[in-house]
This record gives C-alpha cells, structure tokens and sequence, in this order.
C-alpha cells in the first residue's frame, strides 16, 4: 500500500508527516503518544480482510469519519508486544495505547453508530490480508477472537477474548512483502458480532502492530 500525499486539516501532506514519524522514532505522526522502549521500527501495517477499524477510519476510502489522528496514520497502531500477558492495556487494546487513537478503543464509532462489520463463517476457513506501508523481520501473525456473550458495551479488555490466539502463523524472522496472506480455520461456535483481534509481532524490536476488525458470524 502506497503511501498518499492528501492534504489533513493541518494543511501538513502524510508524505510529510511520515518523515517526521521516522525522524521522531515514535511509530506515529502525531507528538506525546507512545514511545518505542528500543528504538523505532521501520515497520507499519494493518489487517483490511477482514476491515480493521483503523482502516474503516482512513482518509480516502474510510468509511467511517470523524475518528481524529487515525484517518491519517492506519499503519500506525504500535505497541508493546507479548499479549494478553504484556501488550497494550484492557480497555486501550485496539488503540494499542495511544490516546490519540482511542477512537479505535470505544465500542461505538464516534458518529454513535455501530462499527461496520465483515460478514464470516463459524468454523470456515478464512482468509487474513495485512498491508504493510514498510516492511519489518516478523515474529507471527497471532489472532484472537471474543468470547461467546462479551460486552459489546465497554472498550476491548482482555476479560472479553479467548486468551489462547485462535490461529498462529510464524514468520521466523522473515520481512513480509507489500500485501500478505494467509489461511486459517475460524472458531466454531459463534454467531452474532463479535472482534477479531491480529497481533503483527515484530522480531527485532520490543514491539507489536495491533488490528481489531469487527465481524458478523
């Protein structure tokens, strides 16, 4: 996925808030949010199959507004990694911690509606697309999925997932290429709304990419 040039409200271009992402080794275009503990990664992606939230929220194609600094970094959304025992805090999940993503954390999207679901089969086989606007040497893939009868009506916390990731895919170490796929079974046992959660763990750095994509089963 190529990075765009749209102007944002601030008139500063992505291509130039990208510099001063790297420049910053912060993950983020935006100042005062998280910190990489060992240097940043020159790594940043997201799941789009099934839509994740930050890219519902992006700029040019999002289909939700409103949703702050999101719209203009979708690749973004880094932190900690080791989940569920490390990682991000409950109720900061999907965010991944950063204040200035929460947005991506509230049950609600900000116009009060639902969040747009995909539409999935228990127990079928999926397929799972990240895009990658640079590329990182990649730990695993790991999904995980809410519980049969989670509160849909708070923030992501730990309490609602299966703590066991439903599907792993190792990397060993590798840098994944512009677009990725992969194939997994989806849990049994499901229907209604519920959230996938990917975890991007990176190999050489203290850090992970977090994706929370709504789903109908």
């Amino acid at each position: 996925m190529r990075t765009r040039t749209n102007q944002n409200p601030t008139g500063r271009s992505r291509t130039g808030g990208k510099a001063k992402l790297y420049a910053a080794a912060l993950g983020l275009a935006t100042a005062g949010t998280f910190v990489l503990s060992t240097g940043g990664a020159s790594a940043h992606g997201y799941t789009d199959q099934p839509l994740s939230r930050q890219k519902m929220c992006a700029a040019n194609g999002g289909i939700v507004a409103n949703c702050g600094d999101i719209q203009w970094e979708p690749q973004s959304v880094e932190g900690l990694k080791g989940f569920p025992a490390a990682g991000p805090a409950d109720g900061r999940i999907c965010s991944a911690g950063h204040t200035n993503f929460g947005q991506l954390d509230q049950p609600k999207t900000p116009a009060g509606t639902a969040w747009p679901t995909t539409k999935v089969t228990a127990g079928a086989n999926y397929t799972f697309r990240w895009q990658f606007t640079a590329m990182h040497a990649t730990t695993d893939f790991k999904y995980f999925i809410t519980k049969t009868g989670w509160n849909q009506n708070h923030a992501l916390t730990r309490a609602d997932l299966e703590t066991t990731p439903f599907l792993t895919v190792p990397y060993n170490g590798q840098r994944p290429p512009a677009t990725l796929t992969h194939t997994g079974t989806l849990p049994g046992g499901r229907s209604g709304h519920h959230v996938i959660l990917g975890v991007w763990t990176v190999a050489d750095t203290t850090n992970a990419f977090y994706s929370c994509a709504d789903v109908t089963f």
